[in-house]
């Protein structure tokens, strides 16, 4: 995998943490970065303006002065749109690189210089469960012995990170990371599940799809490629590469049953009793993580190990507090109706108060209320997409709306009946209120902590 940077006129377009990041190791390699993004000089972070004493021009305020059409080579941000000059500087033939397959590239080129093996890429994508799989996956490589980078969308840019020794690298990728790549090439790539989301993104439900599986595109047969069992949408992405197919779930090559995880190829068998992640989505991110390390040979034992002790991440369905018989769970990553849908069929209480709403992504609620017709109390909306889903719900539930997070907890404790629980999974992006999911997330817990303070009064 070639990258040859030395002088090379590269643009860098969206200054976030993927952006900062990429500018960084161009930098380091002898590249000339002009770093361009949509706001104003004043508007950006302090990280940004501190690029220029890398040697990083900023062209701020749009992309007019960044000279994309002259670049050898564009790097764009995951989060960054195409544009116009984009689309012109495509067709002209300009290279245009996401900031995961420049990291890649970085990452082989370094290990070539020093002479060392390449690391092994493991890829997790899927609109639900990346983060958690991902660190698990990390976590069980980790726990096997191996130097393990695991980031990507989960956090940590690659790029910051490109120079470094690792055995495998674990990447959670989102579909508009894999928009622009070109020699990506994992040696594990995993399409978790596809539900409609980002379709204020994407002109069609299919386009979505397919851009999550392009990390499937450049495998071969000596590579793996994980797929849930009997998912046709999946196995169909999956099969645009040449990668062996290994399935989880039930029926699966790692199958979930009621009391296990099960290993069919050696007949191992995990207890689901005996591990930290309860539920029955969580049973599916075990069943996938562990075919996602089948072919580094771990031991039953070092699994065993790291299941009994992996608790997941925050803002993922977990309980925050007891209060008056009612338990209250944050799963504020919940940011479309797939996962607010997963999240409130697996709450073990019979009946859910949902606290839903944000910005709206595009697509249909009409799954969400298929679901609290069997589980749900009531919902409380709140954010820009509050008429909308209220809408959707029609009378299938009783519907509240709050202007603040303290009103939606506030409404919910009182909706809610003993043996309830209440939850927070939005089925929307937060960036109407807040200033992200985690943002969104501690408000939320800071909310209950307020309530349960008041009832001790």
């Amino acid at each position: 995998m070639q990258l040859s940077l030395n002088n090379k006129h590269v643009v860098v377009v969206g200054l976030g943490l993927s952006g900062i990041a990429a500018c960084k190791l161009l930098a380091s390699r002898g590249a000339r970065v002009v770093g361009t993004d949509t706001k104003s000089r004043d508007a950006v972070s302090e990280d940004v303006r501190a690029l220029e004493r890398d040697g990083v021009r900023l062209a701020l305020g749009g992309h007019e002065d960044a000279g994309i059409m002259h670049a050898d080579l564009v790097v764009v941000s995951p989060g960054v749109p195409s544009f116009p000059e984009l689309e012109t500087a495509v067709r002209a033939g300009v290279p245009i690189w996401g900031e995961v397959e420049l990291a890649v590239r970085a990452l082989h080129a370094s290990a070539e210089a020093a002479g060392r093996p390449v690391a092994q890429v493991v890829a997790i994508g899927g609109t639900n469960g990346k983060s958690t799989t991902t660190s698990l996956v990390g976590d069980l490589l980790l726990a096997h012995g191996l130097r393990v980078f695991v980031g990507g969308n989960l956090g940590e840019p690659l790029a910051s990170h490109a120079s470094e020794a690792f055995d495998a690298v674990v990447l959670e990728v989102s579909s508009f990371q894999m928009e622009r790549v070109d020699a990506f090439h994992p040696h594990v790539s995993m399409l978790l599940n596809v539900t409609a989301d980002h379709l204020d993104r994407y002109p069609s439900f299919q386009a979505y799809a397919d851009a999550k599986g392009n990390a499937f595109l450049r495998q071969e047969p000596s590579d793996v490629a994980v797929v849930p069992f009997a998912d046709a949408m999946c196995e169909a992405q999956a099969r645009r590469g040449r990668g062996r197919i290994l399935t989880f779930g039930p029926g699966g090559n790692f199958d979930v049953t009621a009391d296990a995880v099960v290993d069919r190829a050696s007949g191992a068998r995990y207890d689901r009793a005996k591990m930290r992640l309860q539920g029955g989505h969580n049973a599916l991110n075990v069943a996938a993580s562990l075919a996602a390390v089948e072919s580094f040979n771990l031991s039953s034992e070092t699994i065993r190990h790291v299941l009994a002790r992996f608790e997941g991440l925050a803002h993922r369905m977990v309980l925050v507090a007891e209060h008056a018989g009612v338990r209250f769970y944050d799963d504020s990553k919940g940011t479309n109706v797939g996962a607010s849908v997963t999240a409130v069929r697996g709450v073990v209480e019979p009946k859910v108060v949902l606290i839903a709403g944000g910005r709206d992504k595009g697509g249909s609620y009409e799954p969400l209320v298929d679901a609290l017709r069997d589980k749900g109390r009531a919902v409380v909306v709140m954010g820009e997409a509050a008429d909308a889903i209220a809408r959707a719900i029609g009378d299938a539930v009783v519907v509240r709306r709050a202007s603040s997070m303290d009103e939606a907890v506030q409404l919910s404790a009182a909706l809610a009946q003993p043996g309830d629980a209440v939850l927070l999974s939005p089925a929307c992006s937060s960036f109407d209120m807040f200033a992200s999911y985690k943002h969104r997330g501690e408000a939320f817990v800071a909310a209950v902590q307020d309530l349960r303070r008041a009832g001790a009064r």
